[in-house]
């Protein structure tokens, strides 16, 4: 292979590109927006910089192997630091819980709350590092082609009970419900229900205890174009602005790209970092576009979100980077979202905080926020996002006035939003999923999308669709799977 496309310059694709680039590859990712990093895009308002997300960057070793590849080192593109706590847990009944890999600080925060909890604790660990070697160091870059395959990573899904779901599992080895809420909400961030994502997910404790909770100074839109700037030193090209409108198909062989502005390059392999369900559609020249395409839309896909942006007067020290806002409801809030599709007045949400790190991401006293709320996707919610925006604004606003800023609206500089129609919109997120297919045990590995096209035997795909699934250490891996079918 001397010439590879890919579709979409988000994580996925700049890391699959990368690793083509630095293995010889003549490599052209296209784009279909005016900046690179898909869900990673990036405003500037008023003298605010606002990341769309993902904020969250964990395992930075996965980030540092796309620079070793050419015997370069992240730092000469992008200044990591560490963010501790990982996250302030908040609850509406005044608990607060502090996150952190410090076991000194984390065994007093769990005996604060039940002095039993600690040994618990300690047996979660356990299990969350065994997990975490099955899953992710085993199995995260690693490549699911046929049952096969699969088959032979049944014997450790077996043994760590994967058909139970990661809160069941973080019940069984803790009594406190707040601690129970604590250690089971990460799926959320890779848009996974925790009352029906596979237990293997607890994986995600422990990959943050060992390599912990990171941002790129100036936000995570300085890593995307810290990967942007060794792609191009490597000699690759990358086209903004400008959709693919087909992929071109003959003899089951993917043999060009065609855009909106009537480029066509033609390349011995595709590769997609695009909606799954939008990929297929682009297909010409094939009945394997518009089978899967109908086969994708009976699966189960992941929530959306609604992202508040704002700016404000003032700074707020006492805040931390990352703030998880519990709701009244855990249980019913998470039915609302993934079955009943009910739109909650009572919604948890994520604060992201970024100035108290950088404080250059804001003019001078002023402060950077975004709250983000998990919604129920298009499919599920009977709710008119261009009508309801403003509404829904109002909700989070009433919460964070009620919880943490009690004069927050006098103090807005400069607010926007983003939802499930933007996603829809921007991304081409079928039903305005913002992590693609749902990370449920039936839908992940060979059961989810394969990094190869089981017929297009020259068309791949990478990023949170396929194989691990969402979340930058997820995506990243996916690259690495990818990448080695395609370079093999």
């Amino acid at each position: 292979m001397k010439s590879a496309i890919v579709i979409g310059a988000g994580f996925g694709g700049l890391a699959l590109a990368i690793r083509l680039q630095s293995a010889g590859v003549q490599t052209t990712i296209i784009e279909a927006r005016d900046k690179p990093g898909g869900r990673a895009y990036v405003w500037e308002r008023d003298g605010h910089v606002f990341d769309a997300g993902p904020t969250v960057i964990t395992d930075p070793d996965c980030l540092q192997r796309l620079w070793q590849l050419s015997g370069r080192d992240i730092s000469q593109d992008v200044d990591l630091v560490p963010v501790t706590p990982f996250y302030r847990l908040s609850w509406p009944d005044g608990t607060v819980f502090d996150y952190t890999n410090d076991d000194e600080q984390l065994k007093a925060s769990i005996e604060r709350l039940n002095l039993r909890d600690w040994d618990g604790y300690q047996r979660f660990l356990k299990y969350s590092a065994g997990v975490f070697e099955e899953g992710y160091l085993k199995l995260g870059t690693k490549a699911f082609e046929s049952p096969i395959d699969m088959l032979k990573a049944a014997p450790a899904l077996a043994k760590y009970q994967a058909w139970r779901s990661v809160y069941s599992m973080v019940s069984s080895f803790v009594e406190e419900e707040h601690l129970r809420q604590a250690l089971s909400f990460h799926t959320l961030l890779v848009g996974g229900n925790p009352m029906t994502c596979s237990s293997i997910y607890a994986l995600i404790h422990k990959l943050e205890r060992d390599g912990g909770v990171w941002f790129a100074r100036g936000g995570t839109n300085k890593l995307i174009a810290g990967m942007v700037r060794l792609f191009e030193r490597l000699g690759g090209e990358l086209r903004l602005d400008d959709p693919v409108v087909a992929i071109e198909v003959t003899d089951e062989q993917a043999k060009a790209v065609r855009t909106r502005s009537g480029w066509r390059g033609e390349a011995d392999a595709v590769a997609s970092n695009g909606d799954v369900v939008h990929s297929y559609g682009l297909i010409e020249g094939s009945k394997r576009g518009a089978a899967q395409e109908r086969a994708m839309k009976r699966k189960r896909f992941s929530p959306s979100l609604f992202v508040l942006h704002f700016g404000l007067e003032g700074t707020f020290p006492d805040i931390p980077h990352h703030t998880i806002m519990f709701g009244p409801r855990y249980h019913g809030l998470l039915g609302d979202i993934y079955n009943r599709g009910k739109l909650a007045t009572d919604p948890s949400l994520y604060l992201h905080h970024p100035t108290v790190t950088d404080p250059a991401m804001a003019p001078p006293g002023c402060s950077t926020f975004y709250a983000l709320a998990p919604v129920p996707h298009l499919g599920k919610a009977d709710v008119d996002w261009d009508g309801d925006e403003a509404r829904y604004a109002d909700v989070i606003l009433d919460v964070l006035a009620e919880r943490l800023i009690p004069d927050i609206r006098s103090r807005i500089r400069t607010m926007f939003h983003y939802s499930p129609n933007d996603f829809g919109r921007d991304l081409s997120a079928h039903l305005g999923s913002a992590f693609s297919l749902e990370p449920v045990l039936w839908q992940s590995a060979w059961f989810r999308t394969h990094n190869r096209d089981d017929k297009i035997r020259n068309l791949f795909f990478v990023g949170a669709g396929t194989h691990p699934g969402a979340g930058i250490p997820g995506v990243v891996g996916s690259a690495e799977a990818t990448a080695g079918l395609m370079l093999a």
